[in-house]
């Protein structure tokens, strides 16, 4: 893809929330890659999880390790090819990586937002999406794509704007998230609340960081995106140099995790941990429609492709079954692949060929499509 520059969109319109909260206004960050064609068809969106943003591909000139979140998948002659498509990455509302968000300032005070940044959810930051598609005059998107909390977004648009997409690409995600998964953020958002340096999300105003609360979260979370059998195969019982009979790091395992939590304390921001995790548990189309929901999704009128990896437990294949059938149950054109790769939920971002080539076929037969 080589070297990419994100842009910035500021909005002025105030963006009603779903929690009755208001934003008076708001910025978004995001990147483009390829070009738009003459008829504004072959644009294709992007949705970020939990921890990722706008840098959807390529590099940032003079940033060292800068490769887009998703590199293996967007660019030329890649899966998403960018030679076909014009591909948008954004930056969700509420992140730490350039968007109005908890370290924003607020204008109603003049400091960062911090714990008083209102709530948004899935639903939220598909209508701010929205927003930026308008002023890129794209008025329909030939697909949206996304994988796990990406997932749900591409699943929102398809119920909210459903003349507004040609196609949902829904990888690794659910309709919805299991009381395990809802408990696992619970945890997470617990270590990061009771962590001293929090001050009840005021903590930019004291220059602190709740940095050990945040790495026990992201430590927590990390377990849930590895299958079983990856982490037995990498790590085993491995010991780093013998049994000292201590509470020391002894094991190759507990090694990973603390640089896994140390790594992710050094960028994230423990506000927007805490607002994205919850907008992951709000995220259910089906409650609106008594738990139906092939009735929840009985608006969308795109083409679907579900995929899923049989070894990821957090958003499990049963899960993505219950959306193709609330698909097919609508009639709705539906392609599902279930993929056999030992990475557990973290498969969605890694190069397993079989979902790969699927997804490159799948699109260059949208690129047909589209350009007939």
């Amino acid at each position: 893809m080589g070297l990419v520059t994100p842009q910035r969109a500021a909005f002025d319109t105030p963006l009603a929330l779903r929690s009755g909260a208001t934003l008076p206004a708001f910025e978004l960050v995001y990147e483009t890659y390829g070009r738009l064609n003459a008829a504004r068809s072959n644009a294709i969106l992007i949705c970020h999880a939990l921890n990722a943003s706008h840098h959807v591909a390529g590099v940032h000139a003079g940033e060292n390790e800068s490769e887009g979140w998703w590199d293996n998948m967007v660019g030329p002659g890649k899966p998403v090819d960018t030679d076909r498509f014009f591909v948008v990455g954004v930056n969700n509302l509420g992140s730490c990586f350039g968007s109005t968000g908890p370290a924003s300032i607020n204008p109603a005070t003049g400091k960062p937002w911090g714990a008083d940044f209102p709530i948004v959810t899935v639903e939220d930051w598909v209508d701010a999406q929205a927003r930026l598609a308008d002023r890129l005059q794209i008025e329909r998107f030939a697909a949206v794509m996304g994988g796990s909390l990406g997932g749900m977004q591409a699943l929102a648009w398809a119920i909210r704007y459903p003349q507004r997409l040609g196609r949902a690409l829904v990888i690794a995600a659910a309709p919805n998230l299991s009381a395990q998964n809802i408990a696992f953020n619970e945890v997470a958002r617990a270590a990061i609340m009771t962590d001293p340096d929090f001050h009840a999300g005021h903590y930019y105003d004291y220059g602190v960081k709740p940095l050990r609360g945040l790495r026990v979260a992201r430590m927590v979370g990390h377990i849930t995106y590895i299958s079983d059998e990856q982490m037995g195969e990498r790590f085993g019982r491995q010991l780093r140099d013998g049994l000292h009979y201590s509470f020391a790091t002894e094991f190759e395992i507990e090694s990973y995790l603390r640089y896994q939590g140390e790594k992710f304390a050094e960028y994230f921001d423990a506000n927007t941990y805490l607002g994205i995790t919850k907008a992951l548990d709000y995220f259910d189309p089906a409650s609106a429609s008594g738990g139906d929901l092939a009735q929840a999704l009985s608006p969308a009128r795109c083409r679907f492709l579900v995929i899923a990896f049989t070894t990821d437990w957090r958003f499990s294949p049963a899960r993505s079954r219950e959306i193709v059938k609330a698909l097919v149950d609508n009639r709705r054109d539906v392609c599902y692949a279930e993929i056999v790769a030992p990475h557990g939920h973290d498969a969605f971002l890694l190069d397993t060929p079989q979902y790969h080539a699927i997804v490159r076929a799948y699109l260059a037969r949208a690129a047909e499509e589209e350009a007939a």
